[in-house]
């Protein structure tokens, strides 16, 4: 009589564990098939430029790259604020360093205008959605002028990165490139000195 009363415990036991943890593995299931509609701006309404962080509106009012020249920059060609900041290490003439400051300055201040310029049409149009006193045709203009600042902002940053260019050698182009950490591995590309370029080429089948 003892041990089938032990052995009913054990059953109901088992038997509660078993319906607990489906009961759990339901709940987990349901949860997991809920739609999740939170977004992932939470945080951002709160901002005075709803498209914009504080980090992006600083940088625009300084006149900074932004990121806006990395087609340049990570295609090998060098900006004028870097080189400045390398001319010992890429050796940099007197001359060269007079030429990058003059481009350095004129891009900085067509930076600092187009910027904000750039944030006033941005907070237009954040205003204008806030206060919904918006429709179709003043949309419409206000991304006109946002794309076309936008567009001449890139223009400055890029162009600047194409002038500087051509006031360097090649060699400081190269050391630009790798103090900046930018490299490649493509033999065809990098011919070590003191081997003749054709027979590397030939030997690394880049032609």
């Amino acid at each position: 009589m003892a041990r089938n009363r032990k052995k009913m415990k054990q059953i109901c036991i088992v038997t509660t564990f078993t319906l607990t943890s489906i009961f759990f593995y339901s709940l987990t299931a349901i949860a997991a098939s809920e739609p999740q509609y939170k977004s992932k701006y939470i945080g951002q309404e709160k901002r005075e430029i709803k498209s914009l962080s504080n980090d992006d509106i600083n940088a625009l009012r300084a006149g900074a790259g932004w990121g806006l020249a990395k087609a340049a920059e990570l295609n090998g060609l060098p900006g004028p604020k870097h080189i400045l900041e390398m001319k010992k290490e890429i050796e940099l003439t007197a001359e060269q360093e007079k030429m990058v400051i003059a481009l350095f300055q004129e891009m900085k201040k067509e930076a600092i205008e187009l910027g904000n310029k750039y944030l006033v049409y941005e907070k237009e149009l954040n205003n204008r959605f806030a206060e919904k006193n918006i429709d179709e045709n003043v949309l419409d203009e206000l991304l006109e002028k946002i794309s076309e600042t936008y567009k001449l902002l890139r223009y400055t940053h890029l162009s600047a990165h194409l002038k500087a260019s051509t006031i360097l050698t090649e060699d400081q182009i190269e050391k630009y490139n790798k103090l900046r950490g930018y490299s490649s591995d493509d033999p065809c590309e990098n011919v070590p000195k003191g081997h003749d370029p054709v027979m590397w080429r030939k030997h690394n089948n880049c032609d």
